[in-house]
């Protein structure tokens, strides 16, 4: 049998993104405190992006994703820009610093690559722009934080339903292609959070209707 992930409580805590696990803790610490917000007006309606992700060098592999922007429009704009690369900085490149069977794939952090960097459009952290939906099934897309309004540009992915993350974190997306991808990112998960293997975003971007 696997390890049970309590045995995470006894690790050091890490510099990284806060995610809560009921079985075992407050497993990450504090990435700093909230910046600026940034304000403006943002497009509410959804669109598609797309990450091609590889797995210790093998074939990409798509997985397409479902921004809600009608619901969360800040949020997926911060996300989507970070995925076209617009800015001058985003995820293509990045990996996947923390993958938990049965819980999450979290990744986004592409200035440090473990969890501790990582940083918004806007120029800082954002607030949490609201909890209107919640984390009801394998593939939802929502940011990770370091506790309200600190949101940058680190993110997870459900392994499954994770209702004691309502009211924590910005559920904003979900995969709408690509649940296999899921599957392979899963596989090479551990209980410690650290991959076996190298899950990188080769490349992203917005996808046309």
């Amino acid at each position: 049998p696997r390890t049970p992930l309590t045995a995470l409580s006894t690790i050091p805590p890490l510099n990284s993104l806060f995610l809560f696990h009921p079985h075992m803790g407050n497993c990450m610490g504090s990435a700093g405190g909230a910046g600026g917000g940034g304000g403006g007006n943002f497009p509410e309606e959804k669109s598609k992006v797309f990450m091609d992700i590889t797995i210790d060098g093998g074939e990409a592999q798509r997985i397409v994703i479902l921004l809600h922007g009608d619901k969360t429009p800040k949020t997926c704009a911060n996300f989507k820009a970070l995925c076209t690369g617009e800015k001058g900085f985003g995820f293509k490149g990045s990996s996947f610093h923390r993958i938990i069977p049965d819980f999450m794939a979290q990744g986004g952090d592409f200035t440090n690559g473990n969890g501790t960097g990582g940083k918004s459009i806007f120029g800082g952290k954002f607030e949490d722009e609201n909890f209107l939906m919640t984390h009801t099934k394998r593939g939802i897309l929502s940011m990770a934080n370091s506790g309200p309004n600190t949101n940058g540009s680190q993110f997870f992915l459900c392994f499954r339903a994770t209702p004691h993350l309502n009211g924590k974190h910005c559920v904003f997306g979900e995969v709408e292609s690509g649940l296999e991808v899921l599957d392979a990112l899963e596989a090479v998960g551990t209980d410690s959070g650290k991959p076996r293997a190298t899950c990188k975003i080769e490349d992203c971007g917005a996808l046309d209707d």
